[in-house]
Formats: structure tokens, sequence, C-alpha cells
């Protein structure tokens, strides 16, 4: 395994200085009228603040870690990602964003080896900032305040969860095996989105899961999930971001979900 020149109190450090420059910028954009809003290939939207997040967390991470690989949204990966990247989503949430709806947040991480090791969530909108780093617990800070640890609920049974999702879009065959689980829980909310991960790390739901997501969208709220004691893996059970959806949860009800998401086997 390679050895790496940083610790991770300075790189979750330099996280974190990302994010507060990030959120600089997305808040001076956000509820501007003279918002620039485009369509990228895929049909989705991406405004001129998310290429100016994008662009200056880039620059930071030129000049503090030139030697390590970054893998953006708007922009691509930056050399060959190599065994230790840097993963961004300049603003996660951006149909929100465009709205003026708070449900946003810059999304930094970085992998080495594979593995989710640093994790920061800043959503400036809800006063909000999640953060984590192998080892070190998931923490969150509320309107600039002293940071506190965070963990998931006990909640053991699907008839006592809560279960927060982004819609009823892009479940195919696991689409009546979804509508069948949310009907058995205790209640569900669509929140989407960063958000409904960071409600399963702070223990206020129990279970979140989207079924079509990209790495981005999911590196940073890996590692704050387990770090807060949960389990995050594709909604087909593997482990990490890499796989193209996402399922959190309290640990507890991991498995109970995945049987009742792939009843048999897909």
């Amino acid at each position: 395994m390679p050895t790496y020149k940083y610790t991770r109190a300075e790189d979750l450090t330099l996280a974190l200085q990302i994010a507060a420059a990030a959120d600089l910028i997305t808040s001076s954009r956000y509820q501007s009228l003279d918002l620039i809003i485009t369509t990228k290939p895929d049909n989705t939207p991406v405004t001129d603040a998310d290429k100016a997040t994008e662009e200056a967390i880039r620059e930071i991470l030129k000049s503090q870690r030139p030697e390590d690989g970054v893998v953006g949204e708007e922009f691509g990966e930056l050399k060959s990602a190599g065994s230790r990247y840097w993963v961004i989503d300049p603003i996660d949430g951006t149909k929100n964003f465009m709205r003026a709806v708070p449900t946003w947040a810059t999304l930094i991480a970085l992998i080495e080896d594979g593995e989710v090791v640093v994790g920061v969530a800043s959503a400036p909108a809800l006063c909000r900032r999640w953060y984590a780093a192998q080892g070190e617990g998931s923490h969150v800070v509320f309107n600039g305040g002293a940071p506190r640890k965070i963990s998931v609920s006990k909640v053991s049974d699907v008839k006592d969860a809560s279960i927060t999702y982004s819609d009823f879009a892009g479940w195919g065959e696991r689409g009546a095996a979804f509508k069948e689980l949310i009907d058995k829980a205790w209640r569900s909310r669509g929140f989407g989105d960063f958000w409904s991960h960071m409600l399963v790390a702070e223990g206020s739901a129990d279970v979140a899961a989207e079924p079509v997501l990209a790495l981005w969208d999911m590196a940073a709220l890996d590692i704050i999930v387990r770090e807060a004691g949960g389990t995050f893996t594709s909604v087909a059970g593997q482990p990490g971001p890499h796989h193209g959806s996402a399922l959190s949860t309290n640990g507890i009800l991991h498995q109970q979900i995945l049987e009742r998401l792939n009843p048999s086997g897909q």
C-alpha cells in the first residue's frame, strides 16, 4: 500500500478550507437574478455558480496538492486519478439552487486506494457543514458554532423506520419493491440529494436510498455516514460510492433493506 505524505488531519483541514472558499462563491450567487443557466449534454442544468465553484476548488488543489488527481462533475478528470484523488461536486442539488430551495451543498471527498478517507458536505443555505475523516468520527457544524459529533439511530425494524429518498424515478425493476418498502415504513419523506444521507448520519432518519447517482454525488456522503456508525452501499449491496446508486442506513437495518429492495437477488 502506498505511503502518503499528508496526515488525515492535514487533508481534512484542507477540505474544510476548500468548503469555506466554495461557500463564499455559492452563497454570493444563490438567489441571484442574473444567474446564468445552461444545459449539459446529459440534459441536466448547470449554472455559472457550479462552474466558478469547481474552478476555484481546482485552483486550491493545484496549489496545495499538485500531485493529487481530481475528478469533478463539471470539468471531468484532471490528470490520471491514480490511487489518490479528490472528488468534487460544486453544487449538489443544482435544481434546488436554481429555484432558491435551500437544500444544496458543495461535496468534497478524498479517495485513497479506492476508499473515501475524508469527506465534507457544506450547505450554507441550511447553515450546516458535515465532515468526517477516517477513524475520527463524523461531525456537524451549525451556523458557525462548535463541531458536534453525530451518530446514526438505533432503530431496528422497518415498521419503526423513517426512510428518505429522492423520488420514484429511476428505480426500474426495483420500483415495486421500493414502493412496498415505503408502505411498510413508519414514515417516508422525499428530501433527496445529500441531505437524506446526512439525516441518516445524524440519526434523524434511518434509511436514505437513491437509485441513480454519480461518484461525485456520493463520495463525501459515504464516509460521513460510515464514520457516524452507519453503512453505505449501492442499492444492490456493493460497498462504497463506485457503483451508481446509494443506500445509507444506520447499519442495523441495512440487510433488511437490501433484502426488501432485491427480493430476487437482482
